[in-house]
């Protein structure tokens, strides 16, 4: 498996580094460094104690952890682009009917680590014709 480089400055004492669980892992956990409580409904920014020099022409991506996903624990905004050297911090939303409890070691989020493809963008009268065409939602089925 190709690996990247990527150099993480630990801004906190109670800072982690991430780790790939196991060698065949694409994501890497993320750690809370506070203890916290989520309430029902409630969005919060958790920091991490993290600083990343991601390499150009990647970026990372946070994503929920299937366990916390499980308890209706989502993250959200979950871009850190390669020139920002400012703390990770995790944006975690409660959808459930009960308060949720972050714990100071906690791993809360997953992230990746992928390439970055830029678009270049040309204005135009017209786009090409496909079978869906302005087809929206179920605009294909249900099932």
């Amino acid at each position: 498996m190709e690996k990247i480089p990527v150099k993480i400055k630990l801004l906190h004492p109670e800072a982690k580094m991430p780790v790939h669980a196991t060698e065949g892992s694409a994501g890497f956990d993320i750690y809370s460094i506070e203890d916290t409580i989520i309430q029902p409904k409630e969005t919060k920014m958790i920091p991490t104690g993290l600083s990343f020099e991601i390499p150009q022409g990647h970026h990372l991506q946070v994503w929920d952890r299937s366990g916390k996903a499980k308890q209706s624990i989502h993250a959200f905004a979950g871009i850190l682009d390669s020139d920002y050297r400012g703390e990770l911090k995790i944006l975690l939303h409660n959808a459930s009917q009960e308060e949720h409890k972050i714990e100071k070691g906690d791993r809360m989020a997953q992230a990746l680590i992928l390439p970055v493809l830029q678009a270049e963008f040309t204005q135009v009268q017209q786009l090409s014709e496909t079978e869906r065409g302005t087809g929206g939602f179920h605009s294909t089925g249900k099932k």
